[in-house]
């Protein structure tokens, strides 16, 4: 057999096998649509074969706290440069870097000497002066009795009256000039004008200070308690100002909670009330700034740290709550799968009902439905994917619906922005969404 007949039988088979394995891809097409659109193989489920394995949840009711969540600074309550109000050599310092001091706390000394002098100089010219209107009284008081009896030119009693007043004008400019350097005097004594914690040191004692140095001694700031500034979004704006309205008409209830948190949203660094809020919402960001206070006893707020703020605005009580995991998002909107039990040829089987829902807020894992679901429902949350309204479904197990956290503790870990709605948080849309 020549060379050029094999090669001829191998383009002859050539074709065979290539139509030989587009049939095999057609059947096996064919028998993948025929069990997707209705087949009855041994898998499918609900049609005769192993229903689905589920997880499922009960529908609880309970109180849940309703958060809004911002990006915050931690400011102290006071801020404040100490500086020196005379000129003058610094004598010595009385304090050290980093402790507490209280209101009125010597901190510095400025050279007194020249204050003094200048102060001795005032006093020595209101004695002066007074001597001189003693003395212009009492010829006042001559001047008197002589002009009653006509012994002298009223003018001269007019005159010797004015020079009384000049002498009281001078004693009063001496007076206020002796106040002024008495108070110079006790500005060479810097003392902490309020209460904190001390800073780093910005001059060492020897040093000429002048009232007009910007950098100033040392910086004083109190952080217990502290402030922390922190923005919403202008869409929330209605939310806190029903809450802050409901506050100012029933006083008796408690400040609106506020809570710190750390960059990582994992570690609770305390728990505050609402302040204020701003009288107007900033065009360029769209949000609208908030104040809270924080005891922060412990100290685990610093000035300018950024946290995380978490406002309660309202707690919603009784409210109905599945796992975010059983809601789903279709075409027509939210939904959750039921697993109820029906009459199905003479036998009593779970069934996977879809029932529309109106879901509200979701905090901590949780989503809080507004209509749609009662306490007590069993929703599918695992497994959804192979679910069709009306399918039987197994039961595989049953997980516990989160707790709602408690405004005063800390929340789960993995919550998240707590005003999203709970819409499209599953698993995806099942097989029968609508």
């Amino acid at each position: 057999m020549t060379l050029s007949s094999e090669r001829q039988k191998l383009r002859a088979k050539r074709p065979r096998r290539l139509w030989w394995g587009i049939g095999a891809a057609l059947v096996l097409a064919a028998v993948f649509l025929l069990w997707r659109c209705g087949g009855s193989g041994p898998d499918r489920p609900g049609m005769g074969g192993d229903a689905p394995p589920v997880r499922v949840a009960i529908a609880v009711a309970q109180n849940v706290p309703h958060f809004l969540n911002g990006l915050g600074t931690v400011l102290p309550s006071s801020d404040v440069l100490v500086q020196s109000r005379v000129d003058g050599q610094l004598l010595r310092l009385h304090f050290q870097e980093g402790q507490r001091v209280a209101a009125g706390d010597l901190l510095a000394e400025i050279d007194p000497r020249p204050f003094q002098a200048a102060l001795d100089e005032a006093e020595g010219h209101l004695a002066r002066d007074k001597a001189q209107l003693e003395n212009a009284r009492r010829d006042l008081a001559r001047y008197a009795k002589l002009t009653k009896g006509d012994y002298i030119a009223g003018q001269q009693y007019e005159t010797q009256r004015a020079l009384v007043r000049q002498y009281e004008g001078t004693v009063e400019a001496d007076q206020a000039t002796v106040d002024s350097a008495r108070l110079q005097l006790e500005y060479s004594r810097i003392t902490a004008p309020v209460g904190g914690r001390l800073g780093l040191r910005a001059v060492d004692e020897g040093n000429q200070v002048k009232s007009s140095d910007t950098a100033g001694i040392v910086r004083i700031t109190e952080v217990s308690p502290c402030d922390v500034l922190f923005t919403l979004p202008e869409s929330q704006v209605g939310l806190i100002t029903q809450a802050i309205r409901r506050r100012e008409a029933d006083p008796a209830l408690p400040p609106l909670v506020v809570q710190a948190w750390d960059r990582e949203q994992k570690k609770l660094l305390g728990v505050g009330e609402l302040l204020s809020l701003d009288n107007q919402i900033d065009t360029a960001t769209g949000t609208v700034r908030l104040k809270a206070r924080f005891a922060n006893a412990d100290g685990s707020l610093y000035p300018n740290q950024f946290v995380n703020a978490r406002l309660l605005v309202q707690t919603l009580h009784d409210a109905v709550t599945i796992p975010s995991a059983a809601v789903q998002l279709g075409s027509r909107g939210s939904y959750v799968y039921l697993v109820k039990k029906e009459e199905r040829d003479g036998q009593e089987a779970e069934v996977a009902i879809l029932r529309e829902v109106r879901p509200g807020i979701e905090a901590a894992r949780i989503a809080v439905i507004d209509r749609g679901v009662t306490p007590g429902d069993m929703v599918v949350v695992d497994g959804v994917d192979r679910l069709r309204d009306g399918i039987r479904v197994r039961v595989a197990a049953t997980v516990e619906t989160p707790r709602a956290e408690d405004p005063a503790g800390p929340a789960d870990e993995t919550a998240g922005d707590e005003t999203a709605p709970a819409a499209g948080t599953g698993a995806g849309s099942g097989a029968g969404a609508p």
